[in-house]
C-alpha cells in the first residue's frame, strides 16, 4: 500500500487512530526530529509508526518492519561485539548480544527518546501505559525504516548511537566489569558517602543458590540485583545504582 492511500485510510472519520489534537503528519514529524533522521520515502516511516490496532490487515502495520529491524539490529551489533571484544569467545559474546538486542533494553530507548508519543495505535490503547512489548517493536521498526530509506550506514549509525552505551554497560557486566568501584567512586565524590550491600534475599538448594542484594548509600537503596552468588550479585546491584543515579533504568533484573 502507498503512502497516500495508507494516511487517507488513517484519516477516515470512521477510523479513529489518533488523539484529538495529534495528526499522522504531526506524528512523522515529531518521530524524525526525536531519531535526528529525515525520510526521502515519508511512506516507510508511516508503515514503521502504525500499529496493527490500526491497520486494515496486519501486513499494513509495522509488524514486518519489526521483523526486518531485529534482524539488521543484530547484525550490526554482533559487528560491533566482534570488533570492540576480540579477547571473548563465542559463547560470551552471544550472551552479552542477548542483553543488548532484549525487549528490556530496546524499550528503554524507545521510552528515553519518547517513541512511543509518535506513534499510531488505536484509541482503546491510549488510555494505558504503553506496554513494553510495543516499545521495543516500534524501536525495531524505526531501524528497519532507517535501513530501508537511507541504507545500512545510517541504520548503523541510529543503532550505535544509542546501543552502544548499553554494549559497554553489558560486556562490563557480563565480564567481570567493577560496577563496585565505580559507584564508591561517584557515591564518595558526589554523594560523601561510601556504598553498602545488603542480603535481602535467597532461595535454591545449597548447590544451586541464587542471591539478591541491594545497594545503599547514605540511607539511599537503590533496585535490589539477582547473582549466582553474592560477589555477582553485589556486582550487578552496584549496576542498577549507578544506572539510577544517571537517571536511567536499573538494567538488572529485580525479580
Amino acid at each position: 500500500m502507498n503512502f497516500v492511500r495508507l494516511k487517507r485510510i488513517l484519516e477516515t472519520p470512521e477510523t479513529p487512530t489518533f488523539d484529538d489534537v495529534t495528526t499522522p503528519d504531526a506524528k512523522l514529524e515529531r518521530c524524525q526530529g526525536i531519531i535526528g533522521y529525515r525520510f526521502q520515502d515519508q511512506g516507510i516511516l508511516l508503515s514503521a509508526l502504525t500499529h496493527s490496532s490500526v491497520a486494515t490487515t496486519r501486513t499494513q502495520s509495522n509488524e514486518r518492519m519489526e521483523f526486518l529491524g531485529d534482524s539488521i539490529l543484530g547484525m550490526v551489533v554482533c559487528v560491533s561485539l566482534f570488533r570492540s571484544y576480540p579477547d571473548y569467545l563465542e559463547g560470551e559474546l552471544t550472551k552479552i548480544k542477548s542483553v543488548v538486542v532484549s525487549r528490556r533494553v530496546c524499550a528503554k530507548i524507545s521510552r528515553q527518546l519518547r517513541l512511543d508519543e509518535c506513534l499510531i495505535v488505536g484509541r482503546g490503547m491510549l488510555k494505558n501505559a504503553m506496554p513494553r512489548s510495543l516499545l521495543s517493536d516500534v524501536f525495531e521498526a524505526i531501524v528497519a525504516a532507517i535501513y530501508l530509506d537511507g541504507g545500512i550506514e545510517a541504520a548503523t549509525r541510529f543503532i550505535m548511537m544509542h546501543i552502544e552505551p548499553e554494549m559497554r554497560l553489558a560486556a562490563d557486566g557480563h565480564h567481570g566489569g567493577n560496577f563496585k568501584s565505580s559507584l564508591q567512586q561517584l557515591a564518595q565524590r558526589d554523594l560523601k558517602g561510601t556504598p553498602i550491600y545488603r542480603l535481602v534475599d535467597e532461595f535454591g538448594p545449597d548447590h544451586s543458590k541464587q542471591f539478591q542484594v541491594v545497594a545503599e548509600i547514605t540511607g539511599k537503596r537503590f533496585a535490589p540485583a539477582w547473582g549466582r552468588n553474592k560477589k555477582e550479585a553485589e556486582q550487578r546491584a552496584a549496576g542498577n545504582a549507578l544506572s539510577q543515579l544517571r537517571g536511567e533504568e536499573a538494567p538488572f533484573t529485580t525479580m
